[in-house]
């Protein structure tokens, strides 16, 4: 995989030019897409040179739900086939202020829900890359470019970089714009991103953003919280294991380990997002639903009505159970850091007519908490297993400075 943090390395060495990394992403794109079927829609022009910023020589894949001038948007779905917005989303404009490169727009799931699309698993084209920021993902983990930007809703940025095996970054809610993007649920979308490791990552979104995220070597070993929830049940026995794997090999490096139980106020978090998501979701697609109804897959068509019966009151007693969650999931850090848990059921399902399950992330992004999917395990086929670390709202560089270390100690 290409990483982000080499390339800057090179470039500023003199190693390299951000032209030249430039044009070798775009090659390999040339090369491998045509397989792994990771982008919607290439630029147009032929850009040979890169442009004055942090983030010059860095080419990033752009999910396919936020506006951009120079391609077609249409969010995955036939409904927005031509579609060209007059302007970028805030976080593609910020992307090309800072000097990246926009290599395309990558393939999203319909409106960034569960219907699949064509994107493949670059470590095994017969398993799901994941979604709904599957091209997102699969670009990064086939090595075509260091690093992508993609949504969560539920588990859209966690999940999939987990089944593709790269470092996958949630931020706290809010934290970076979503300004542009196609809205599903107002309360919890989120922006993310998609690299090589979780140093990538956050090297990635500290350029970015301007913001103290990266993730620098750290001499104090975090304080990690094992989480014991009523769902790790639904874990497979090798995703267990990766978890017990990695919180072994930082409790080996030094890191005080606790298990943690899950406050029924989470767990009933966890219970009501898919009615806070169903009631925005169906709110946000009036338009769709109301016109365009035919064009919309099964799937998603009877969520959005689903989602159209929950009442208002029904809506506002979930939003009441979120609070109480979030209040909950701020007081499970007063003496930890970061929780391990997993990233996902398991690793990718072999079926390319799901994107696997959000189980194991939904609750976080109701929380607004932010999290991250640590790779380097797999399992016994090969199949890349990630480890979930999740972190105090607000703690963005904490998270990241600490799942760096597991990712380390993992790695040693």
């Amino acid at each position: 995989m290409l990483s982000v943090t080499k390339i800057l390395d090179d470039i500023a060495a003199g190693r390299d030019t951000a032209e030249d990394a430039i044009a070798r992403s775009r090659a390999l794109i040339a090369e491998k897409d045509g397989e792994i079927g990771a982008f919607e829609a290439l630029p147009a022009e032929d850009v040979s040179a890169g442009k004055d910023g942090p983030l010059a020589g860095i080419a990033v894949g752009v999910k396919d739900i936020f506006d951009s001038h120079d391609m077609p948007t249409g969010y995955g779905s036939p409904i927005y086939d031509g579609f060209r917005p007059r302007a970028d989303a805030a976080i593609v404009a910020m992307a090309r202020a800072r000097g990246a490169y926009v290599a395309g727009k990558t393939v999203t799931t319909e409106f960034a829900f569960l219907n699949p699309a064509r994107t493949l698993n670059p470590h095994d084209p017969a398993h799901t890359p994941g979604g709904s920021s599957s091209g997102s993902a699969a670009a990064v983990a086939a090595g075509m470019i260091p690093a992508a930007i993609g949504t969560q809703t539920g588990g859209s940025v966690v999940r999939p970089a987990s089944f593709c095996g790269v470092a996958g970054y949630k931020p706290s809610f809010r934290l970076f714009p979503t300004v542009g993007m196609k809205t599903f649920s107002w309360t919890m979308d989120t922006t993310g991103f998609f690299a090589a490791s979780v140093k990538d990552v956050a090297t990635f979104a500290a350029l970015l953003s301007g913001r103290d995220l990266a993730a620098a070597d750290i001499s104090e070993a975090p304080r990690i919280g094992l989480y014991r929830s009523s769902i790790d049940e639904d874990a497979s026995p090798d995703m267990r294991s990766a978890v017990e794997q990695a919180a072994e090999a930082a409790a080996k490096a030094g890191a005080r380990v606790t298990e943690i139980d899950e406050p029924d106020e989470i767990r009933r978090g966890r219970d009501v997002h898919a009615i806070v998501q169903g009631f925005e979701g169906a709110t946000s697609m009036t338009h769709e639903l109301a016109f365009h109804e035919d064009a919309l897959s099964p799937i998603l068509r009877e969520a959005l009505l689903e989602g159209r019966d929950f009442t208002p009151e029904i809506y506002d007693e979930a939003r009441r159970e979120a609070r109480h969650s979030r209040k909950a999931a701020t007081a499970l850090f007063d003496d930890i850091d970061i929780l391990l848990l997993p990233s996902a059921p398991g690793a990718a399902p072999r079926d390319l007519g799901q994107t696997g399950s959000a189980l194991f992330n939904k609750v976080w992004t109701l929380n607004g908490n932010p999290s991250v999917n640590i790779p380097g395990l797999a399992d016994a086929a090969g199949m890349p297993l990630g480890v979930q670390a999740v972190g105090r709202f607000g703690r963005d560089r904490l998270l990241l400075g600490a799942a760096h270390w597991v990712e380390r100690a993992i790695a040693a």
